[in-house]
């Protein structure tokens, strides 16, 4: 695989590694030329540059689908083996200068011979923490493959980090929940964390599933090494996943009390207007009789009229009352 000496489009990052704990070499740009033919290669690079595609498939040792997954902008999980290569999308998080978010960001990526790729459209949290161990601990990297599980494990990590976090957001909003403070205040502060825990869910369960599909491949389909690395990375996805399930289980039941308390609270609401309604009707009723421009109406030539009306007011709303305590409902 030879690079141009020119600008890179897109790229990164790129480092030669060896077999052993012989320290990572960033390759920069302008010393790529042709790459040495022992150790192996990471390139990285940012899908922001649109003439990445071009330059990819100039290379010439990229089957069609290992260049249709580096340079998509697929957002679902993939994991994908064919005659040696293993390529696909994984779910990262991004980040944001010094720390990570909760934006979930996706990583393409292509291991195949003595080099892994990897594209991108956003920094991402996983893949920068892999790139320190890299530089820091290049011993626990014998070939491309362990940099792809090291990716895989280091977003699970991220993952409990995060399963932490939102812990403590709901934990937040379920005491304030089962004191009754504010139901609706907590209904909107419940919906992103909701969406959050969805949306992860459904990332987690893809990867997932496209992990034990690709392990369940013909072995000489596989990449040297990917068995035992699919092996440990279901695992760990499954740890992850159980977290991820009674995370999503205890919002839906947390959103369920929240609903449960603003429905009582709306009744209570409609329950006072309707006490209101029907104490209202009564003088309503009097006041509409006694403002008919009809001759013969009573009071009419009483100087104590208004107060008389006034009076018949005040029974009516008592009246009203009364019946609503003997029938129970006031």
């Amino acid at each position: 695989m030879h690079l141009p000496a020119s600008q890179i489009p897109g790229l990164v990052w790129a480092y030669h590694l060896h077999e052993g704990s012989t320290p990572a070499r960033a390759l920069p740009d302008a010393e790529v030329k042709a790459l040495p033919g022992e150790g192996f290669f990471w390139f990285h690079f940012s899908l922001a540059d649109a003439r990445l595609p071009a330059f990819l498939e100039s290379l010439g040792v990229l089957p069609e689908a290992a260049l249709v997954a580096l340079t998509t902008h697929e957002t679902h999980p993939s994991v994908n083996v064919d005659e040696g290569y293993l390529y696909g999308t994984l779910v990262d998080y991004q980040r944001d200068f010094d720390q990570s978010t909760r934006e979930i960001g996706f990583l393409h990526y292509a291991v195949f011979g003595r080099f892994i790729v990897t594209t991108r459209l956003h920094p991402l949290a996983s893949v920068d923490s892999v790139r320190f161990a890299v530089e820091k601990t290049p011993g626990k990297f014998d070939n491309p493959i362990d940099i792809f599980e090291q990716i895989v494990a280091n977003f699970q990590r991220s993952l409990f980090g995060l399963v932490k976090e939102i812990t403590a957001d709901l934990n937040v909003i379920e005491d304030a929940v089962y004191s009754n403070r504010e139901p609706l205040k907590h209904q909107k502060e419940l919906q992103p964390l909701r969406r959050s825990i969805v949306r992860l869910h459904r990332h987690m369960r893809t990867l997932l599933t496209a992990m034990r599909h690709a392990a369940a491949a013909e072995e000489d389909e596989m990449p040297e090494g990917f068995a035992d690395v699919s092996a440990r990375s279901t695992s760990r996805l499954e740890a992850a996943g159980h977290e991820v399930d009674a995370l999503q289980e205890r919002a839906r039941l947390l959103h369920e009390e929240v609903n449960s308390l603003t429905s009582i609270e709306t009744n209570r609401h409609l329950y006072i207007m309707s006490v209101m309604t029907v104490l209202i009707m009564p003088p309503t009723l009097v006041t509409g009789f006694f403002g008919m421009n009809t001759g013969g109406l009573p009071f009419q030539h009483d100087d104590a009229g208004t107060i008389s009306a006034f009076g018949a007011i005040g029974v009516s709303v008592l009246l009203a009352w009364w019946l609503l305590r003997r029938a129970g409902i006031f």
